[in-house]
Order: C-alpha cells, then sequence, then structure tokens
C-alpha cells in the first residue's frame, strides 16, 4: 500500500477523532459555502494539496447536509406516527359516536313507551282508589305498579341524559382530532418540501465531491480512509460494550430476520477496490423504509460516520454487536434499550451513496462475521 497514501489516512482518521459535533447550519449558508467551495476549485490549480482540501470541505458540507436531512426525515417519521395515531383515535370515537347514536334511539323509544304507559294509567289516582273502596291488597299492588313506573322512567331519563352528555363529549374530541389532523398533515406536506430541498443541496454537493474523486488511487485513499474510521468506531464501541447478562448476544443456529427487506447488493467478503474487502453487507431497499433491531440490546453509538452516512450500532451482549449504516434518519439515541424487530432506523443514502440502501454488518468482539450465520430470509 502507498506509504502517503497511509499516512494521509491516519491524519484523516486523527481528525475525525477529535471533530466536535457540529450544529445544524441553515440551507442558505450550505448553499454558499457549496457556491464558495466551487469557485476555488474552478480557480485553482488542480494540485494534490488543493485537491485535498478542497475535498476535505465538501465532506464536512456532505456531512451537514446529511445531518439536515436525517433531522428533517426523522420529524417526518414522527409526524406520520401522529398522523396514524389520531386516525386511529377518530376511528375509535366514530365507532362510539355510532354506537351512542343508536343507544340513544333506543333509549328514546324506551321512555316514550314509558310515558304512554303512564298516561293509559292516568284515570287511577290515589283518591279514586279509596273512594271506590278498593281492597286494602288491590291499592297496595296498585302502588307498587305506580312506583315502578315512576323509578323506571327516573332511570331511562337519567340513563338518556348520560348518553346524550357522552355524545356531546365526543363531537368536541371530534372536532379538536380534526384540528390535530389538519394541523399534522400541514407539518408533514412543509416537511416533505423542505426534505425536497435539502435533498437537492445534498446533490449538488455530492456532485462535486465526485468530481475530486475522478481517479482510482483518489477513490482508493477515500476507501481506505472510510475503513480507518469504521476501525476506529469499532474499537470505540468495543470499550463500551459492558457484560450484562441480560443480553444473550447472538446464536447463529437460531436463525433471525435481516434488519429490512430488500436485494442484497453487496456481499460478505466481496472485493471494494485493491484489498479492500466488504465487512457486511448492503441491503438495497426503498429510501424511508423501517430498518429494524435483529435482536433485543442496548444502543451504543448513533452519529454520522465517513463514508457511511448515519450509523446506528447495538450492543446485544456476549460480546456480539451489529452495525446500520447508510440510514436517512436514526430513530434512537444512544443509551436506549431495543427489543428484537423495534424499527430504529429508516433505509436512506447517506455517506455520499447514489443509491438507496442499508449497510448491514454484525461483529463478534471486534471482528467482522457473515451476517448470513445469523440472518435468513
Amino acid at each position: 500500500m502507498n506509504k502517503s497514501l497511509i499516512t494521509r489516512a491516519s491524519i484523516l482518521t486523527g481528525l475525525l477523532i477529535i471533530t466536535l459535533p457540529l450544529q445544524a447550519n441553515d440551507l442558505q449558508q450550505r448553499q454558499s459555502e457549496l457556491k464558495s467551495i466551487s469557485v476555488q476549485i474552478n480557480k485553482q490549480a488542480s494540485t494534490v494539496k488543493s485537491t485535498y482540501r478542497q475535498r476535505e470541505q465538501l465532506l464536512n458540507l456532505l456531512k451537514k447536509d446529511e445531518e439536515a436531512i436525517a433531522a428533517v426525515a426523522k420529524k417526518i417519521n414522527q409526524t406520520k406516527l401522529s398522523l396514524k395515531e389520531t386516525e386511529t383515535e377518530m376511528a375509535k370515537l366514530n365507532t362510539r359516536q355510532d354506537e351512542l347514536n343508536t343507544l340513544k334511539k333506543s333509549q328514546q323509544s324506551a321512555l316514550s313507551k314509558q310515558l304512554t304507559s303512564a298516561y293509559l294509567a292516568g284515570n287511577y289516582d290515589y283518591s279514586k282508589m279509596l273512594l271506590n273502596q278498593q281492597s286494602p291488597a288491590s291499592i297496595e299492588r296498585m302502588l307498587t305498579y305506580y312506583k315502578y313506573l315512576n323509578n323506571a322512567r327516573i332511570e331511562s331519563i337519567k340513563a338518556l341524559q348520560e348518553t346524550l352528555s357522552e355524545l356531546d363529549t365526543i363531537e368536541r374530541e371530534q372536532e379538536q382530532r380534526q384540528t390535530q389532523l389538519n394541523s399534522l398533515m400541514l407539518d408533514q406536506s412543509t416537511l416533505a418540501n423542505k426534505l425536497k430541498n435539502e435533498q437537492v443541496q445534498r446533490k449538488s454537493t455530492l456532485t462535486q465531491l465526485q468530481n475530486t474523486l475522478n481517479t482510482h488511487g483518489a477513490k482508493l485513499e477515500q476507501l481506505q480512509i472510510e475503513q480507518a474510521s469504521l476501525k476506529h468506531l469499532v474499537d470505540r464501541t468495543l470499550s463500551m460494550m459492558k457484560t450484562n447478562s441480560s443480553m444473550a448476544g447472538l446464536k447463529s443456529n437460531k436463525k433471525l430476520s435481516w434488519p429490512t427487506p430488500g436485494r442484497i447488493k453487496t456481499a460478505f467478503g466481496n472485493r471494494r477496490s485493491g484489498k479492500i474487502k466488504w465487512k457486511g453487507v448492503t441491503i438495497s431497499a426503498p429510501e424511508g423504509r423501517n430498518v429494524n433491531a435483529i435482536a433485543a440490546g442496548k444502543v451504543i453509538y448513533a452519529d454520522w460516520l465517513r463514508g457511511f452516512g448515519m450509523v446506528l450500532v447495538i450492543d446485544h451482549g456476549k460480546g456480539y454487536m451489529s452495525l446500520y449504516g447508510y440510514a436517512q434518519a436514526l430513530l434512537k439515541e444512544p443509551g436506549d434499550t431495543v427489543q428484537q424487530g423495534q424499527t430504529i432506523a429508516l433505509v436512506g443514502r447517506s455517506g455520499g451513496q447514489s443509491e438507496p440502501s442499508l449497510y448491514f454488518e454484525v461483529r463478534y468482539k471486534g471482528q467482522a462475521v457473515d451476517p448470513a450465520r445469523y440472518c435468513a430470509r
């Protein structure tokens, strides 16, 4: 391997280690930065030094673009879940409203019959019964009957009032939910436009970046730096992994589901360039599709990583970890506990990928192993 390439890879890895998390920048500012870099590229001679500096500037800008996309995509996902919950609540309210309307009609009908019966029985009053010298037993039976009818009417009226009150409450809740639904739909539309603008900005940055990687040597150097970044990440996460008896690790004899449905685009061990091989698999899938944890565990890393974009790492215990890259957005934070099959991210094209996909690795004590040993279709 070229010594100068290794040296530069080491320097860049060091830079990646000490770089502080970037604050979210305004889209207009990033567009201005890209324009400035483009002017530099056009003006400066194509020397190794200037190209290297411009590439670093573009990579830094790409990170900002993809972090902005991730933030918007995460909000869209949250809004989508809120919409689904609100629609479910609306459906429950509508069902309960139908039930109450049916009950109201039944109660009104029963009350109407009771009032009719009371009216027809109205000729019998207490004084007439006493003057007619009816037997005490007959009078007692008639009084009991009147008392029963009166109590039944009171209960029917009370039940009808309760039904009408609940119907009124449901109608108010429906209005509130509808307002919430309209607001969420407006938010979704606004966020969709914002996401589109961010993706246009990222595409411009990526085009400029690819222009600086138009030679085989530059591409190989970039892959070496990316691999160094990944190795550093694995070393860091290994030190963060703790022995936890509640986490059972992974078992090769118990096949798990792949993190997302899709076609395996690159398999474990396939050659990337030179002596560099794939440490995991790349799964081709639509952008925005759910990425699920292959097993229960604890999130120990969730951030942007050079060459792999938005990356999330889960500690499964017993020395096992799984890594998910190229994500559009990460839905979990470091320290979060996740269950098997729980959605943790969305399929994307971060890390400078041209097509949406998921990069997926399984490691045991830091060493990459073929995910196919643990996952099956």
